[in-house]
């Protein structure tokens, strides 16, 4: 695709949200002609002062950039701003960088196709103030060959930029399992925090034993892991038997504190549930039965 007055490939941002905003600044700044647009006006003025250039109309913007990043709200976004234009995507590459799920990156692949449009998709694994910093990672989908010719240019946005598969969905199903582990862990942290609490132990003090048994944590699920792969799931740290006792101490605990004890007594019945199935032996790797649609 044609450049303006450099080198470097033609951008253009729309939706200026606060990772809109900081799309177009790292584009900007890495030195691409970079365009913007917003459905509701307003939120340039400061990427326009250092030399972004804001468009009038959703087809000026289109038509400004050979590489269409789009960053909205969801998926509906996207068509209702992109369907009146469409005549206008034919020769681009269309990079959607909104959050959805697997089965709305398809279908939008499919559609940006059907209007001549080369289509990515990615998903952001890191908030707006770490765009374009060498760890962050950003997760894309959609064909080999486009993401090639682009790498260098996505690279401007995190160092971290990794293509996963040709199939455009893919990308949304890391995004929402890597999110379940964010969340998990972050209610079970709340959980813990609720307990050491009414100790009137502060959050602070107790921290470094959270992070660092998080650590602890994360090496165990190397073995899970391999062992779920391989479909095998002999115990080689610690039986389903010989961790249901202290998933016990722990509703214990949580009742006669006064704490919600939700978290682990959904953990005890899933451990429970494996064993009464004979499977008192395994690892805690089994436990995946529970979650595979087979198991439903």
């Amino acid at each position: 695709m044609a450049t303006v007055g450099t080198d470097r490939t033609a951008v253009t941002v729309i939706g200026l949200g606060l990772m809109g905003r900081a799309l177009a600044g790292a584009f900007a700044a890495a030195g691409h002609p970079t365009t913007v647009w917003n459905r509701t006006p307003g939120k340039a003025a400061e990427l326009i002062a250092s030399g972004v250039r804001e468009a009038r109309t959703a087809a000026d913007a289109v038509s400004a950039g050979s590489l269409l990043i789009v960053c909205v709200r969801d998926y509906d976004a996207v068509r209702e701003i992109l369907a009146p234009v469409r005549g206008a995507l034919s020769g681009r590459v269309l990079l959607n960088l909104t959050s959805g799920a697997s089965d709305e990156a398809r279908a939008l692949a499919g559609w940006a196709g059907e209007h001549g449009a080369g289509y990515l998709d990615g998903a952001i694994m890191m908030t707006p103030p770490g765009i374009g910093a060498p760890d962050t990672v950003i997760l894309y989908g959609g064909s080999p060959d486009l993401f090639a010719e682009h790498e260098q240019t996505l690279r401007v946005l995190g160092g971290g930029t990794t293509h996963l598969s040709a199939d455009a969905g893919i990308p949304s199903l890391y995004d929402v399992a890597l999110l379940g582990i964010m969340w998990g862990t972050f209610n079970s942290f709340m959980h813990s925090l609720a307990l050491v609490g009414t100790e009137n132990v502060a959050a602070t003090e107790f921290l470094p034993f959270a992070t660092s048994w998080l650590g602890g944590v994360a090496s165990f699920m190397s073995t899970y892991a391999q062992q779920i792969d391989k479909g095998e799931y002999l115990a080689a740290d610690a039986t389903l038997e010989t961790q249901l006792p202290p998933i016990g101490h722990l509703v214990h605990e949580s009742h006669a504190r006064g704490v919600d004890a939700t978290i682990p007594e959904y953990t005890k019945a899933l451990i429970e549930k494996s064993i009464a199935q004979g499977h008192a032996l395994d690892s805690y790797a089994r436990i995946i039965e529970h979650f595979r649609p087979a198991a439903r």
